[in-house]
C-alpha cells in the first residue's frame, strides 16, 4: 500500500483528470479525511485551504466527480484522480478551471472532447451557452443549423 506523503500543513496536491480525454480538471488539495472519504465513497472530496473545511465537488453543484483512479507520484507527494465527470469541473462553468493561456496557443479539441462538451451541454443545460439554446429548441434546429449549405451554381 502506498504511503501519501502530506506536507507540513497536512495536504497533498491533487491533479484531476477527467478519465475518457485527459483533459486536466482541476488542481485541488486533500488531507488525509478527504483521501479517506474519497477512497471510501468514490466522489472526489477535497480540503479547501481558504476556508479551512472539507468540501465534496459538485455537493452544491451537482457536478460530482466520481473516482476511476488514484495514483502517487513517484515520491507519493502529489496525486493524479481520474475521474468521471457529472458536468463542467470549474465553478465558472467551464469543461476545465485552466482556460488561461499565459504562453503559446490553444491546442484545437480533440473529437472526444468535443463531444463531451456537447454531451455536458445537453445533460446540463449552460445558460448563455449557443449548444444548450439547440438542445432545448429541438432536433429540427439543430438539423438546420448543422445542415451544409450547397454552393450556387
Amino acid at each position: 500500500m502506498v504511503q501519501v506523503r502530506f506536507d507540513k500543513q497536512g495536504l497533498v496536491p491533487v491533479i484531476v483528470q477527467d478519465v475518457e480525454t485527459n483533459e486536466v480538471l482541476t488542481l485541488a488539495y486533500m488531507n488525509q479525511e478527504s483521501l479517506t472519504l474519497t477512497l471510501k465513497d468514490r466522489l472526489m472530496t477535497f480540503y479547501s485551504r481558504s476556508r479551512q473545511e472539507l468540501w465534496r465537488k459538485g455537493e452544491t453543484s451537482g457536478n460530482y466527480q466520481h473516482l476511476v483512479s488514484l495514483t502517487a507520484d513517484c515520491d507519493q507527494d502529489a496525486l493524479v484522480a481520474k475521474v468521471k465527470k457529472d458536468g463542467p469541473a470549474c465553478h465558472t462553468g467551464t469543461e476545465s478551471c485552466f482556460t488561461e493561456v499565459l504562453y503559446g496557443t490553444e491546442s484545437s479539441p480533440t473529437i472526444d472532447a468535443l463531444y463531451e462538451l456537447i454531451k455536458g451541454r445537453k445533460d446540463t443545460p449552460q445558460e448563455g451557452s449557443y449548444t444548450s439554446y439547440l438542445f432545448e429548441k429541438g432536433s429540427e434546429k439543430i438539423l438546420k443549423k448543422s445542415a451544409r449549405k450547397q454552393p450556387r451554381s
